[in-house]
C-alpha cells in the first residue's frame, strides 16, 4: 500500500468511496478485498498494475460508518492486510506552527491527554516535513503512523511535532457531534508562507511567478511587499532561488500532492503571513532589528513571509486549487466543493502600530470580511483575534487556548460542511451605516444580536472628509502604497489619517459611534484593526453564542 495506509486508519465512508492504492509488478492484477470481523469479505476489487509508475488504484463501494475491518491487497502469492480499520470522516489539517502546536503545548494539557483515551475511534496521522522541488507520488517519510491516541506520546511527542492540538481537539469535538469515526491527517510545518503550499498554478493565476528561462521565481513586489521579495530584488540580493521549505511550490510537491488520491470530507488550515519590513527600513509600521537570516528562520507567523497584500488572490486560489486537485485524484470521490476552514489570525505584539495582522486577517476572507462569500464559497473561519497570549512560553505568536480556536472551526463545520443551517457559526457583521451628519454620529447596524463586553474607544476608527471641496486634499502617495486616491481631509498634516470613533451606544443590533475630526463626511470604517486588538475573551462585541464580531474594513 502507499505509505498512509495502515492499520487503525479511517477510510471515508459514503455517499463516496474510498480510494486505495498502492505498487506492484508492472502487468499484474492486483485484487483490494474488504472483510469484516468475521473474515467474510464484503467488497472485492480488482486492479491493474500500470508499467512506468508500478501503481494500482480502485475505489471502494461506498461504506456505512463504522468498523473494523481488514483491508487486503493480493497479488500472486503475495499479499498485505490492513487491521482495524473503520469508516467515517476523513480531515485533512494543515498550514504552519500555530497547526503544529501539539496537544502538549496547549493550555490544560495534561488534563486533555487524559482525555484521549476516552476517544479511540479519532484516529490520527501525521507526515513528516518534507519538500521537493518536483511533485512526488507518495510521501518521503511518515512521522506518526495511522494510530489510536491512547498513548501520550501520540499526541504530545514534542513541541511543534505531533499531534496538532487544533487538528485533534477539532476531530475530537466533530466525534462528539457526529458519532462517526474520525480520521485526522496532519501535513504542517512551521514558518512557511502560502507559496510553499501553493502549486505552480496558483502562484500563476496571482501573477507571482516570473519565467526567467531556466527556472521559475517569485517576482519581487514593490512598497508593503515582503521583506525577502524586496531583498532579493535589490542589488545586494539579485534574483536567486529562495531555500528551504519558503521555496514556493516545494511542500505543495512533497506534502499535499502525494495525498490527492484521499477521499476527504474537509480541510483545516491555519496559516498566515504577515508583512515584515525591508532591510533598513525605519518608518514606524515597521520592527526594527530585522535581518536576512531572521526571515528565513523561525516557527511563527511573524518570520519569513511573503506578499501579504496578494493573499486575497493566494488563499482563495489555493483553496480552489485544492478542490480540483483532491477532486480529480480521488475520482470524483472527494466533493468539487470540499468544505475548507480556517483560522484567521489571533496577535502578536501589543500596542504595536503595524498593521500587517489587521491586513492580512481582511486578506484572509478575500477583503469581505466573513465566509462564505461569493469568492470563497463553502468555507468557514474561526476569529481568534480575542484569544492572545501574551505570557505564552512558546511566544506570544502562539497562543496556547487552542480549545475556543477547535470550537469556533466546529460551528463553521458543522454549518457547512454538514449541513446544520439553524447553526449560528459566526459573529455579528454590520449590514448598514447610516450616518447623523446634525448630531454628528454614525449608526451601524449589525446583522445578529449584539452583546457588548469592552467600551474600547479605540475599537473603531473612521476617516473623515470635510464637506467644503476647496480643504480636501487626495490621498495617496508617490509610489502607490494605499488604496486608490480618494478624497479626504487633513489632520495636523498627515492626510487620511483614522481616527477613533468611540461608541455612545450599543443596542440590540445597532451600535451608535461619535465622529471626531475636521469634517462629518465618513469615507471609511474599520473595527478591531489592529493587532492586538483586545484582551483575552474581551473584544467589544460579541453574539449571544459568545462568538467574536470579525474584523472589517
Amino acid at each position: 500500500f502507499a505509505s498512509y495506509y495502515g492499520d487503525h486508519m479511517v477510510l471515508q465512508r459514503k455517499p463516496a468511496g474510498a480510494v486505495v492504492w498502492g505498487r506492484g509488478q508492472p502487468g499484474a492484477v492486483v485484487t483490494v478485498a474488504l472483510s469484516g470481523p468475521g473474515g467474510l469479505i464484503i467488497v472485492e476489487k480488482t486492479a491493474q498494475v500500470k508499467g512506468p509508475s508500478r501503481t494500482w488504484t480502485t475505489v471502494l463501494d461506498p461504506m456505512d460508518q463504522g468498523g473494523p475491518y481488514a483491508l487486503m491487497a493480493k497479488q500472486g502469492l503475495e499479499n498485505v492486510t490492513l487491521r482495524d480499520i473503520y469508516f467515517g470522516d476523513v480531515w485533512l489539517c494543515s498550514g504552519q506552527s500555530n497547526m503544529a502546536m501539539t496537544v502538549l503545548q496547549v493550555a490544560n494539557a495534561s488534563q486533555e491527554l487524559a482525555a484521549a483515551t476516552h476517544y479511540p475511534h479519532v484516529r490520527v496521522f501525521a507526515a513528516a516535513p518534507a519538500r521537493s522541488e518536483v511533485e512526488l507520488e507518495d510521501l518521503e517519510r511518515v512521522d506518526l503512523p495511522w494510530s489510536i491516541p491512547t498513548a501520550a506520546e501520540n499526541l504530545g511527542h514534542g513541541n511543534f511535532t505531533y499531534f496538532s492540538a487544533v487538528c485533534w481537539l477539532l476531530g475530537r469535538s466533530l466525534y462528539e457531534a457526529l458519532g462517526s469515526p474520525i480520521g485526522l491527517v496532519e501535513v504542517a510545518w512551521g514558518g512557511t508562507p502560502i507559496e510553499a503550499w501553493s502549486s505552480r498554478r496558483v502562484l500563476q493565476a496571482c501573477g507571482l511567478l516570473e519565467d526567467t528561462g531556466r527556472a521559475w521565481l517569485l517576482k519581487p513586489t514593490s512598497c508593503f511587499a515582503s521583506p525577502l521579495s524586496l531583498a532579493l530584488s535589490s542589488s545586494t540580493f539579485p534574483h536567486q532561488h529562495l531555500s528551504g521549505p519558503q521555496t514556493p511550490s516545494v511542500l505543495w510537491n512533497a506534502m499535499i500532492h502525494p495525498l490527492l488520491n484521499m477521499t476527504l470530507r474537509g480541510v483545516a488550515w491555519y496559516q498566515g503571513e504577515p508583512r515584515l519590513c525591508p532591510l533598513g527600513c525605519s518608518s514606524p509600521c515597521c520592527p526594527t532589528g530585522l535581518s536576512l537570516a531572521s526571515l528565513f528562520g523561525g516557527t511563527g507567523e511573524a518570520n519569513a513571509f511573503l506578499h501579504t497584500d496578494q493573499y486575497n488572490c493566494t488563499f482563495p486560489a489555493l483553496i480552489a486549487d485544492w478542490r480540483q486537485a483532491f477532486h480529480t485524484g480521488s475520482a470524483a470521490q472527494t466533493e468539487p466543493l470540499l468544505p475548507f476552514g480556517f483560522v484567521q489570525l489571533s496577535t502578536y505584539r501589543r500596542g504595536s502600530a503595524d498593521d500587517s495582522f489587521p491586513r492580512l486577517r481582511w486578506h484572509q476572507t478575500a477583503d469581505l470580511g466573513v465566509v462564505p462569500n461569493a469568492r470563497m464559497p463553502g468555507t468557514f473561519m474561526a476569529v481568534a483575534m480575542d484569544l492572545g497570549d501574551e505570557h505564552s512560553p512558546y511566544g506570544s505568536i502562539h497562543p496556547r487556548d487552542k480549545q475556543n480556536v477547535a470550537q469556533r472551526l466546529l460551528l463553521g463545520a458543522r454549518a457547512v460542511a454538514y449541513g446544520d443551517k439553524d447553526l449560528v457559526f459566526q459573529g455579528p457583521y454590520p449590514t448598514r451605516a447610516i450616518l447623523e451628519v446634525a448630531r454628528g454620529l454614525l449608526n451601524v447596524t449589525y446583522s445578529q444580536e449584539l452583546i457588548c463586553r469592552q467600551r474600547d474607544a479605540q475599537a473603531f476608527q473612521v476617516r473623515a472628509g470635510k464637506s467644503s471641496p476647496e480643504s480636501w486634499e487626495r490621498e495617496g502617495t508617490a509610489d502607490g502604497c494605499f488604496s486608490p486616491p480618494q478624497v479626504c481631509c487633513s489632520s495636523q498634516g498627515s492626510p487620511c489619517q483614522w481616527l477613533p470613533a468611540p461608541v455612545v451606544a450599543v443596542r440590540s443590533h445597532t451600535v451608535t459611534l461619535a465622529l471626531s475630526g475636521c469634517g462629518p463626511l465618513v469615507l471609511g470604517l474599520r473595527y478591531a484593526w489592529a493587532e492586538w486588538p483586545c484582551e483575552y475573551q474581551a473584544c467589544p462585541l460579541y453574539n449571544p453564542q459568545g462568538l467574536p464580531a470579525p474584523p472589517f474594513l
